[in-house]
């Protein structure tokens, strides 16, 4: 194997671990945006575009690092920029973080990982691969799988990158709308000294919702295995 194989994994380990030598996940908390919201509030107004695209930037950084902190980013994105100009850039950061960790799980890495995983993961690779859109938007809809094994596992069952990036930048719409959009009721919040809870963001009945789209991205994959059988 050649070196250049190996450096989406490199990178992205150095990364993780300059992140975690600094300190610097204890940053991504909602606690964080409350003592400095004055402070990134007149940042983004004085930078426009540059402070959208920095946001955009420092999302996808935290996929790309499976940080746990995409939904306190997503809701300061609704938070700084508003529900809808904060989810669309919420969303653009995290396709791009997502695709460069499912690069790197293509990489190197992932072929020792496929390796171990033996012929469960080829069984699981074939019929994935031939529904990979579906199965996909599936996963990214309904908010029950982690973010992170989502960009992962796709990689290490080399579906193709068209489908992956596709089936994320759909499949997170409603999500990133929704956390934004609480963000964007933020300031309020704050200023009534009230606090949030990420667990509060989805009702049963968004959930529900989320989970009904789900199936229905499942359903060209049911009628294909019935006209098969």
């Amino acid at each position: 194997m050649t070196i250049k194989r190996y450096l989406p994994v490199g990178f992205l380990v150095v990364l993780v671990a300059a992140v975690f030598y600094l300190h610097l996940d204890q940053y991504l908390s909602l606690e964080t945006l409350r003592a400095h919201r004055e402070t990134l509030r007149d940042g983004v107004a004085a930078y426009g575009v540059l402070g959208g695209l920095g946001f955009v930037a420092l999302y996808a950084v935290v996929v790309a690092l499976s940080l746990p902190g995409g939904a306190v980013m997503t809701i300061s994105g609704g938070f700084l920029f508003g529900s809808w100009l904060g989810g669309g850039l919420s969303m653009i950061g995290a396709t791009i973080g997502a695709t460069l960790l499912f690069i790197a799980a293509r990489s190197a890495v992932g072929d020792g990982l496929r390796r171990r995983g033996g012929p469960f993961l080829d069984r699981m690779a074939a019929g994935f691969q031939r529904n990979a859109f579906n199965y996909l938007l599936f996963l990214r809809l309904v908010p029950a799988f982690p973010f992170w094994a989502v960009n992962l596992v796709p990689g290490l069952l080399n579906v193709g990158l068209t489908p992956f990036v596709v089936a994320t930048a759909i499949g997170i719409i409603p999500g990133s709308l929704a956390y934004a959009a609480l963000g964007a009721g933020l300031g309020t919040v704050f200023d009534n000294g009230g606090t949030i809870t990420l667990a509060g963001v989805f009702s049963p009945t968004l959930l529900a919702a989320l989970t009904g789209l789900g199936l229905l991205a499942l359903l060209p994959v049911v009628i294909s295995h019935f006209r098969r059988t």
